[in-house]
């Protein structure tokens, strides 16, 4: 069995009580049903919840369902926006009145209030462990010494809006055990509208196997008989599928388990979340758990891909970093106006997949205005060419179309070709509109790169870029440039200049590129710059950032993989572990690779979503590893392994999982320059899934 809160998360919560219904459309239990369930428990249950009439049928609560609650109330018509401590506190004592108070403050100071961000959000620990002998919640008293109440006061007082947190269970999900809600909703609803609360964070620890709808549903009723208008978050992590029925009870519903502040959890979640798009809309959102913008486990272009892809998503955006120690390029990603417009945008549509292949990714979100928001999403590790039409995302036939670029803040044109060269983990984010004004607007360009810059440091290494023509009017008087880190050289070796480029014409140069002697392996810096005018003589210029890769030739022979340097590792959990298991989130804290009892002494840990790459300089021929499931999380964890070479997959598994025995894999890698292994979640999330390259080897 899975974890029903998954491990791949910062803090470590207590297991919930596994779930007793059956997932997604089981027979709901009545309100009488939980009276008995707590009764049973040893608990009493709310008179008003035992005193609810059936349903009369499945059919009617699905009716009911259907019927969005912010159509009636009016909240959440746009996805929240606002801040939770628990990503970059936890339980800490931080965690407290000035804490909550300064963060208040900064929304107004930095101007993330004026940007939409309205609730400040308490999570777990806020509470003593004990109730008083009334039965109510007792806030504690060394966080919070003039009570919830005064700090609502002070949020309100800035314009802004205070939000809260309890678990559907009898206890929440910190260790200390601290009072859920369970059986005590109507009382604990009404000291939340006493305390003047505008947001409720419902999770779903220690839940007694009571059924999910009957447990939020309960809650729901509760907050809605104390007459406050409160933002009602379901925190089930999907277990129930509730998207299918939650419309009809809460303004939003997690749809994953927690998020890491790591690439491989962020896109995980990310993957998940997005196919539920058609049950999204105003009232009723998808929300894929918190922001991590910020919190240092991920580069800030990944960070610009978290903020685009859940604004893309229509998904709440509940900042997770400290904002007291927000840098300057943390601020700028979570105030970027253009993008949170799309997020907010009152037609509340989720943007929909419009293709996803080999990890490159366009997403279009339609607008109220007509427009399309268009993410050009880049999972791989290197850069990709990842292009659309403006047909394709939606928009009506048009002699050409208005480009906006969220993230530089530039307007352009094009023909009908919406593309870029997209760095590695980044994504580019456009808006994308048919209409009479785009001569106004010069033509759009494409920069692009033939491969992945490698080289061996002291030698010369090959680069061809591109700058192609994409508006309706030609580009004109076209110039680009190359440069890297100080004391590299750089120089081309073919024209750099181009007198006009039509609608896919392009401006090919070759450059040589050479790493000092002595430079350490490693990633280091490229930008490729071009500029050009209109044929009304507007100037206009883009920059592609690149990565070039400083490599060691491989030694001849066969090597195990865990003894060689790796270009670049990422991993769902934790970092890559040489010779050991992936162990749990810190660096060395492994155990013996051990796959159905048999100990290996060399190979990779990881965890899934996982890709680690190496240099093989078209030297080598083949890499082999007897892979599965790792035994140090018993039965659970689900896994595929896949070897690419270059940008073809050379091997693969089906999914595998701890009860399967490690399966050999050999993969013919002649020729590559670059081998990648990877892992994925075998299409279920990736709680649990410790994956093992047990004696993997190179042989070049």
């Amino acid at each position: 069995m899975r974890h029903p809160h998954p491990h791949p998360h910062p803090h470590p919560r207590p297991h919930p009580h596994p779930p007793t219904t059956r997932r997604g459309g089981g027979r709901s239990l009545t309100a009488s049903a939980l009276a008995a369930s707590l009764l049973a428990l040893g608990m009493a249950a709310p008179a008003a919840a035992a005193a609810q009439a059936e349903p009369a049928s499945p059919t009617a609560r699905t009716s009911a369902a259907a019927a969005s609650p912010a159509v009636a109330d009016g909240l959440a018509l746009t996805p929240p926006m606002g801040f939770n401590n628990w990503n970059s506190t936890h339980c800490r004592a931080e965690f407290n009145a000035s804490m909550v108070k300064a963060i208040a403050d900064l929304f107004v100071e930095k101007g993330l209030k004026d940007a939409g961000y309205h609730y400040v959000n308490l999570d777990d620990c806020w509470a003593l462990p004990r109730r008083d002998a009334e039965g109510r919640l007792v806030p504690d008293p060394a966080r919070f010494p003039d009570g919830i109440r005064a700090v609502a006061d002070y949020v309100h007082a800035k314009g802004l809006k205070l939000g809260i947190y309890t678990s559907a269970g009898t206890k929440t999900c910190d260790g200390a055990g601290f009072p859920g809600a369970l059986g005590h909703e109507y009382e604990d609803a009404r000291q939340f509208a006493d305390w003047g609360v505008d947001y409720l964070k419902y999770d779903n620890c220690n839940n007694q196997g009571v059924d999910a709808r009957l447990r939020y549903t309960t809650m729901r009723d509760a907050l809605r008989a104390t007459g406050r208008p409160i933002v009602y978050s379901i925190c089930e992590w999907g277990q129930n599928k509730p998207w299918e029925w939650a419309s009809g009870v809460g303004h939003l519903w997690r749809t994953t388990g927690d998020i890491s502040d790591n690439w491989g959890s962020m896109l995980s979640i990310l993957k998940k979340n997005l196919p539920l798009a058609p049950y999204a809309g105003p009232g009723h959102w998808n929300d894929p758990d918190m922001l991590e913008v910020g919190n240092g486990g991920m580069t800030d272009t990944e960070y610009r891909t978290h903020f685009s892809m859940w604004s893309v998503m229509a998904a709440p955006l509940l900042i997770g970093s400290d904002l007291r120690t927000a840098s300057p390029a943390t601020l700028d990603i979570l105030g970027n106006k253009e993008v949170v417009a799309v997020d907010q945008d009152p037609l509340g549509a989720q943007g929909a997949v419009v293709s996803s292949e080999g990890g490159r990714w366009v997403v279009a979100k339609e607008m109220k205005d007509g427009s399309r928001a268009v993410a050009l999403f880049n999972e791989t590790g290197q850069p990709q060419r990842i292009a659309t039409t403006a047909r394709a995302v939606g928009l009506p036939p048009a002699p050409a179309y208005t480009l906006r670029d969220l993230w530089r803040h530039t307007g352009s044109h094009t023909a009908g070709t919406i593309s870029a060269t997209v760095p590695a983990h980044g994504t580019v984010l456009v808006r994308v509109a048919a209409g009479r004004h785009w001569a106004a607007y010069p033509p759009a360009t494409e920069l692009g790169v033939d491969a992945r810059p490698l080289a061996v440091e002291g030698r010369p290494a090959a680069l061809t870029t591109t700058v192609t023509g994409l508006g309706r009017t030609p580009a004109t008087r076209v110039s680009v440039s190359l440069t890297g880190p100080r004391g590299w050289t750089v120089r081309a070796e073919s024209p750099t200049r181009a007198a006009a480029l039509p609608t896919g014409r392009a401006l090919r140069t070759t450059w040589s590129v050479t790493a000092p002697a002595g430079t350490p392996t490693g990633a280091y810096p490229l930008t490729l710059s071009e500029t050009h005018r209109s044929p009304a003589g507007a100037r206009a210029s883009s920059t592609l950032p690149l990565t070039a890769w400083v490599v060691v030739p491989p030694p001849t022979g066969t090597s195990f993989l865990g003894d060689l340097p790796w270009m670049s590792a990422a991993n769902g959990y934790g970092p890559v572990e040489r010779d050991t298991s992936n162990g749990e989130s810190a660096a060395g804290d492994g155990h013996p690779i051990t796959l159905g009892g048999v100990v290996y002494a060399k190979g990779l840990g990881v965890h899934a979503d996982s890709a680690v790459e190496y240099y093989t300089g078209g030297a080598c021929t083949r890499v082999t590893a007897d892979v599965g499931v790792d035994d140090e999380k018993g039965a659970r964890g689900t896994v595929a392994f896949e070897v690419w070479a270059d940008g073809t997959k050379v091997a693969s598994t089906d999914v595998l999982t701890n009860a399967d025995a490690a399966r050999p894999v050999t993969a013919d890698v002649t020729g590559a320059r670059v081998v990648r292994l990877v892992v994925t979640d075998g299409g279920d999330g990736i709680d649990s899934d410790h994956a093992d390259w047990a004696d993997a080897r190179l042989s070049c």
